[in-house]
């Protein structure tokens, strides 16, 4: 796919955001991708996710895998269109693990996949997890990467769309110092 027609994507849906807005990370920033808003369109939700595909089909992936909540959809429409099986993770008292009877066998080759990065910090977690059961990490693939190049997770990842955006600590935020509120549009609260 070309960046045009995955920006068009994500602006018809309502998915790209201006504003002042409190990340996971616990940073601000003036832009957000709200990826739900795609990935509640089915029709969007396999191309993007087909696309995104298409960067691993070489690689003898066996699974792919995503952090709740973000990386669900994403999980597994790229396993689907990649033939294989798709597992989640979630958060068990705060730490990214395996449930509901998932495993992952010594040697599994998995593609670990998300909607949205900043800091990379879930990703990195969930590579643990796969590493941590034995499982090999054959790469990461991401909708929207939006760390600008400060997320390293140590392995091959690619994103469909790469984009710069500000952010900043809360304590020099500029946003904050104009007096303007933020707001925390994401599905996970900071604690």
């Amino acid at each position: 796919m070309e960046r045009e027609e995955i920006i068009e994507i994500f602006t018809k849906t309502g998915a790209m955001l201006t504003g002042h807005f409190l990340l996971t990370s616990g940073k601000h920033s003036n832009r957000y991708f709200q990826c739900a808003q795609v990935l509640q369109h089915p029709q969007y939700t396999q191309v993007l996710c087909q696309a995104l595909a298409e960067s691993f089909k070489n690689q003898a992936v066996q699974t792919v895998i995503g952090p709740a909540m973000g990386g669900i959809l994403v999980s597994y429409e790229v396993a689907r269109a990649l033939g294989v099986r798709s597992l989640f993770t979630e958060r068990v008292n705060g730490k990214m693990s395996l449930r509901r009877n998932f495993s992952i066998q010594p040697g599994e080759r998995v593609l670990v996949v998300e909607d949205v990065i900043t800091t990379g910090g879930s990703v990195a977690e969930v590579i643990d997890v796969v590493k941590g059961m034995g499982g090999e990490v054959v790469g990461v693939g991401v909708l929207v990467d939006r760390s600008n190049v400060r997320a390293n997770l140590g392995v091959r990842t690619e994103a469909l769309l790469t984009v710069a955006v500000e952010t900043y600590e809360p304590e020099s935020c500029p946003l904050c110092a104009a007096g303007t509120p933020a707001v925390k549009p994401g599905s996970r609260q900071i604690t």
